[in-house]
């Protein structure tokens, strides 16, 4: 059946692709986020281990709401590692780093997803689509707080 929702079909697809890249960012920012959880040690582990837990939990919501802003605007959502590869701005983490490496790559992660976000909010804004301009507004709010929270962590 035909999306009739008052954005043209090329405008649906532009804001889908740039959903996919937010899914795609927030996705493997996900992994990364649960990776270092897995793996943390040292003097900051228990804090570290916490705070990340409660990071990858709030982007497996995101995930989520983002992939069904995609199907509301008629469009398949992105859903495999290879798509996330191609689509992501995030690179991978080689190895297991070190604790506060491992803060500095989330906080580098966390700036990749306001980066797109900012872009995707900018879009949406342009073609009059409030629902993806507010879901994205939400994500750089979350996205400035904990890169800004991570940030703190490693002030000397």
């Amino acid at each position: 059946m035909q999306v009739e929702i008052g954005i043209s079909e090329q405008d649906r697809q532009r804001l889908a692709d740039g959903l996919a890249k937010l899914l795609a960012d927030s996705y493997t920012l996900y992994l990364k986020t649960h990776n270092f959880h897995w793996n943390v040690e040292g003097p900051m582990f228990q804090t570290l281990h916490l705070m990340f837990e409660q990071h990858y939990t709030e982007l497996a919501t995101a995930v989520d709401l983002v992939a069904e802003r995609i199907r509301a605007l008629g469009h398949p959502a992105p859903g495999t590692y290879s798509a996330y590869a191609k689509l992501s701005s995030i690179p991978e983490t080689a190895g297991v780093p070190k604790a506060l490496d491992m803060v500095k790559l989330l906080v580098e992660g966390h700036e990749a997803v306001i980066r797109t976000a900012r872009n995707l909010v900018s879009l949406a804004e342009d073609v009059s689509d409030q629902a993806t301009a507010d879901l994205g507004t939400q994500r750089l709010q979350l996205h400035e707080k904990t890169a800004w929270m991570l940030r703190a962590l490693l002030e000397k």
